[in-house]
C-alpha cells in the first residue's frame, strides 16, 4: 500500500493534465476528490496497520539497498492528514477558482503525492526529491492568479526563500555522502553511530536541518509565511498552514533520529529546538496580534503554533511528541476553517482587511460567523477537543512549558476572536484607514469568478467536517491511544534501524505514554481561553491602539527579499552555533 499511496496522486495528476481540458468542471472535481479520498483511506488504514508495528517495503527488489518506504503511526498519519485536508479543499473548491480550470486540480494532486512521499520515505535524497516537488508546486498555488502583482510577489519570495532552503538541505546531503557514502537514512545512520561528530558531521546536519526549518517557517527563516499566505487561495492556505509547515517539522525531527541521533546528543539539539520554538512562538505572537490583514492574522498564528510544536517536539521524549501529534491534527482543522471562512469574506466583500469589514459579516444569523468564532475557541486550547488535548499532553514535557502554552494560546486565540467579533458582529472601536507601514487586506480581487449569491453547501460542509475533525481529535480516546504508540515508536531508533536495513517484522513499542485530560490540563485549558477572550475584548475597546505590531518587528516583515535572504543564513548561523559549539 505504501507505494501505491505516493504514486496515486502523482499518476492521477499527469492523466488529469493530459486529459482535463476535454472535461467538465464538475467530472474533473470529482475525480480529484475521489483520488484525494482514495489516498486518505490507503494512508489511514497504513496508519491503523502500523500501530502493531512499522510496516517496510523497497522500491523495485534490491534491498537493503534499494529505495526503502518506511510508515509508522506518526509518518502514515501525517500523510493521511495531508489527504483529508486536500479533501475538504477540493469539496471547499467546487465553486471557487473556476477560471483556474483542471490545472489547479492537478496541482493540488502533485502537492498531495509530494506531501505522502515525503512523509513516508526513508531515503534521505528522496525526501530531498519530495520536499523539491511539494515546494515548486506550492509556488505554482500560491502564484496562480498571475494578473496580480502581489500574488506573484508573494509567489516569489515563497519560491526564493525555499529554494536557497532546499540548496541547503542539498549541500547537507552531499556532506553526509561524502562522509559515509549512503543516501538511506537508516544506512547514513549505522555509518554514523558511535562516532565523534565532527565539523562535517555538525554541518551536514545544519545544512540539511536548516533546509527543513525554513519550510516549517521556524524564526528568524519565517519570513516568506506570511506573504504567501496572505496571496494564496484560500484553499491552497489550508494545506500550507495545515500540514506543510509541519511536514518540515516532522522532517527534521526523523532525519536527527534515524541519522544523527547516534553521534550528535538530544540534549544539544534540544537545546536548539527549544531556543528556536520559544523565539518562533514569541515573534509569531506577538505579530499575529498586531494584524488587521486577517489572512497574515492567521499566518502568524501557524507561524507561533509551530513554534510551540518545536519547542515541545525538540524535548525528545514520547509525552511532547505524541502532544504535538494530537494539536497539529487539531491545529489543521481549525485553521483550516478560518482561512476558509476568509475565501467567503473576499468574495462577497473583496476585502480581508478587519477595519473595513468592521460589521459586514452578516451576524449571527450567518453560518461562517460560527464557523469562524468556534475555530478560534479551538485554537485557545478550549477543553476538551483536540488542539488543548494536544497541549495538554505536551506541556508535560517541561515546568515551563505551560506557561509559554498559555502566553501564546491567550495572544493568539485573543486575535482570532477579536477579528471576528469586530468584523461578523460590529463589536468594538471602528480602526481607521491603514497607515502607510501597515499591512491592509482591503481592494483586492476575489478568488471566485463571478460573486456567490449565497454559500455553497459543499464549502459549508468542508468547513464543517475540518471543525468536526479538529474537535474529534480531543476526544477520540483510541485516536489518543494510536499517538501515544507512534510517538513511542517515533524514539525506538534501534527497532527502526533494524527494520529498514533487513526487514524483520515490526512490534508494537514496550512502552507507551497516557495521554489524555487531566484535571490539572482541564483548568489550564480554561485559563487559556479566559485569556483569550480577556485578550480579545482588551483590543476591541482599545481601537487602533490594540491592533499595532511592534515597530522593530514590523520594520523587519516588509517584503524585501534581500532583508529576508539576510536572515535565512543568520538562522543558519545561529543553528550551528547552537549545535557545533558543544561538539566542536
Amino acid at each position: 500500500m505504501l507505494p501505491a499511496a505516493i504514486a496515486l496522486p502523482l499518476l492521477a495528476g499527469a492523466l488529469l493534465l493530459a486529459v482535463g481540458r476535454h472535461l467538465p468542471r464538475l467530472l474533473a472535481d470529482s475525480a480529484a476528490l475521489l483520488i484525494a479520498a482514495a489516498v486518505a483511506v490507503l494512508t489511514g488504514l497504513v496508519a491503523i496497520e502500523a500501530t502493531g508495528g512499522r510496516l517496510v517495503t523497497w522500491a523495485g527488489t534490491w534491498r537493503p539497498v534499494g529505495i526503502v518506504l518506511v510508515a509508522d503511526p506518526l509518518g502514515a498519519g501525517l500523510a493521511c492528514l495531508a489527504a483529508l485536508l486536500t479533501c475538504c479543499a477540493m469539496l471547499y473548491s467546487r465553486r471557487y477558482l473556476e477560471d483556474a480550470g483542471t490545472h489547479f486540480h492537478v496541482l493540488m494532486l502533485l502537492f498531495l503525492g509530494g506531501m505522502t512521499g515525503f512523509a513516508l520515505t526513508g531515503d534521505l535524497f528522496n525526501m530531498f526529491v519530495f520536499f523539491e516537488l511539494m515546494g515548486a508546486v506550492a509556488y505554482a498555488l500560491t502564484g496562480m492568479r498571475i494578473e496580480e502583482p502581489g500574488s506573484v510577489q508573494g509567489a516569489f519570495n515563497f519560491a526564493v526563500i525555499n529554494s536557497l532552503g532546499a540548496y541547503l538541505t542539498l549541500a547537507g546531503i552531499a556532506l553526509l555522502y561524502a562522509r559515509t557514502g549512503e543516501l538511506g537514512m537508516p544506512q547514513a545512520g549505522v555509518a554514523l553511530a558511535g562516532h565523534r561528530a565532527d565539523a562535517t558531521v555538525v554541518a551536514a546536519f545544519v545544512f540539511v536541518a536548516a533546509g527543513l526549518l525554513v519550510k516549517a517557517a521556524v524564526a528568524p527563516m519565517h519570513f516568506w509565511l506570511a506573504d504567501a499566505h496572505a496571496v494564496a487561495p484560500a484553499p491552497v492556505c489550508m494545506l500550507l498552514s495545515g500540514v506543510m509547515v509541519e511536514l518540515g517539522l516532522y522532517g527534521v525531527l526523523r532525519v536527527y533520529q534515524v541519522v544523527f541521533a547516534g553521534t550528535i546528543p538530544q540534549a544539544v539539539v534540544t537545546r536548539a529546538w527549544v531556543v528556536l520554538g520559544l523565539l518562533t512562538a514569541l515573534v509569531g505572537s506577538l505579530m499575529c496580534a498586531g494584524q488587521r490583514h486577517l489572512k497574515r492574522l492567521l499566518a502568524y498564528s501557524t507561524i507561533a503554533h509551530g513554534g510551540l510544536f518545536l519547542a515541545a517536539a525538540g524535548l525528545g521524549a514520547a509525552g511532547p511528541i505524541a502532544g504535538v501529534a494530537l494539536g497539529v491534527a487539531g491545529h489543521a482543522g481549525a485553521k483550516g476553517a478560518l482561512f476558509g471562512v476568509c475565501g467567503l469574506l473576499l468574495d462577497r466583500h473583496h476585502s480581508v482587511d478587519e477595519g473595513e469589514l468592521h460589521g459586514r459579516g452578516g451576524g449571527w444569523r450567518e453560518p461562517s460567523c460560527w464557523l469562524f468564532l468556534a475555530a478560534g475557541l479551538l485554537l485557545t486550547g478550549l477543553p476538551p477537543f483536540g488542539p488543548g488535548l494536544g497541549k495538554v499532553v505536551a506541556e508535560e514535557g517541561a515546568w515551563w512549558l505551560p506557561a509559554v502554552s498559555l502566553l501564546v494560546s491567550s495572544i493568539t486565540g485573543g486575535a482570532v476572536l477579536r477579528a471576528g467579533l469586530r468584523v461578523f458582529l460590529g463589536w468594538g472601536r471602528r480602526l481607521p484607514p491603514p497607515r502607510p507601514d501597515q499591512t491592509y487586506g482591503g481592494d483586492e480581487s476575489p478568488e471566485t469568478e463571478e460573486p456567490l449569491p449565497r454559500t455553497p453547501k459543499s464549502m459549508l460542509a468542508a468547513l464543517a467536517l475540518l471543525l468536526a475533525g479538529s474537535a474529534a481529535a480531543g476526544v477520540t480516546p483510541r485516536l489518543a491511544e494510536w499517538a501515544g504508540r507512534g510517538a513511542a515508536m517515533f524514539l525506538d531508533r534501534g527497532d527502526y534501524l533494524r527494520q529498514a536495513l533487513t526487514g524483520a517484522a515490526g512490534h508494537p513499542p514496550a512502552t507507551v505514554p497516557e495521554v489524555g485530560w487531566t484535571t490539572s490540563g482541564v483548568l489550564l485549558g480554561l485559563l487559556a481561553t479566559a485569556g483569550a477572550l480577556a485578550v480579545a475584548a482588551l483590543q476591541l475597546r482599545a481601537g487602533e491602539a490594540g491592533v499595532s505590531e511592534p515597530g522593530p518587528l514590523r520594520r523587519l516583515h516588509l517584503g524585501h527579499i534581500g532583508d529576508y535572504v539576510a536572515w535565512l543564513f543568520a538562522g543558519v548561523a545561529t543553528l550551528a552555533v547552537l549545535i557545533g559549539s558543544s561538539l566542536i
